[in-house]
């Protein structure tokens, strides 16, 4: 190994021009995306790489008393639109980009689920909410579209809500109710997947409406139905404690 070898001198050849390098003997193979991706798994392996992943930290999820103290802010603010608003969020977990697109047509009054079209990863779903909520929505769009309103969620000025305006919405009543940090969409949608698993629920029942997906587990997800689903949700959202 001669002394100016890379590995004698402990440097690296600057990745730009080890990329030129390596075109040389890639271009004639005119190789697409997926064909690079798969070159370079195997050079990882014959390397003997290993692909250093950022640790996933767990999510702050509130408490059963924490999401009570919060609704009773809510609830005192007597801004009914904001009650509408949060009791969405809570029944159904949508994500809040999910929650500004819903449509007036998407939501199914006698059925109780609402129509997610295009959620994450483009994909369309249908959510459960409770019967109990049924008449208060109800109300609600019926105003909506007296107002000429096509979305569930719109400002006075005729648009949909945006969704940095649902977490300033949501972080004024965490002021409201004493809390030093704010309350997040996402937190209330983790609130309600993990109350349904302290309830029993099987993933395979939550998967359908909550927008996940898992490898080992879509063989049998595929063969859920919704109404599935929506029988176990009834049953347990009645203990719901907003």
């Amino acid at each position: 190994m001669t002394a100016d070898h890379p590995a004698a001198t402990g440097t690296r050849t600057p990745a730009r021009r080890k990329a030129r390098q390596l075109a040389k003997y890639l271009r004639d193979e005119r190789p697409d995306y997926a064909y690079l991706r798969e070159v370079f798994r195997h050079l990882r392996a014959e390397l003997g790489v290993s692909v250093q992943r950022t640790p996933k930290k767990l999510p702050r999820v509130p408490t059963e008393n924490q999401i009570r103290r919060y609704y009773q802010a809510v609830w005192n603010g007597r801004r009914v639109g904001d009650v509408v608003l949060i009791k969405t969020l809570l029944y159904t977990g949508v994500r809040v980009s999910e929650l500004v697109a819903i449509g007036l047509d998407d939501v199914d009054l006698d059925t109780c689920r609402i129509r997610i079209s295009q959620g994450k990863g483009g994909k369309d779903r249908t959510v459960p909410f409770p019967p109990t909520f049924r008449e208060t929505l109800a109300l609600h769009v019926a105003a909506m579209r007296e107002r000429r309103a096509t979305h569930l969620f719109e400002s006075s000025w005729k648009k949909p809500y945006s969704t940095r305006g649902v977490r300033a919405l949501l972080a004024r009543y965490a002021t409201a109710a004493g809390f030093t940090e704010p309350i997040s969409p996402h937190q209330l949608r983790h609130f309600l997947l993990t109350w349904m698993k302290t309830q029993g629920v099987d993933d395979a029942l939550i998967q359908p409406y909550s927008g996940h997906a898992s490898r080992q587990s879509l063989e049998v997800y595929s063969r859920l139905a919704i109404s599935d689903a929506q029988h176990r949700y009834d049953q347990e959202i009645t203990k719901f404690p907003v």
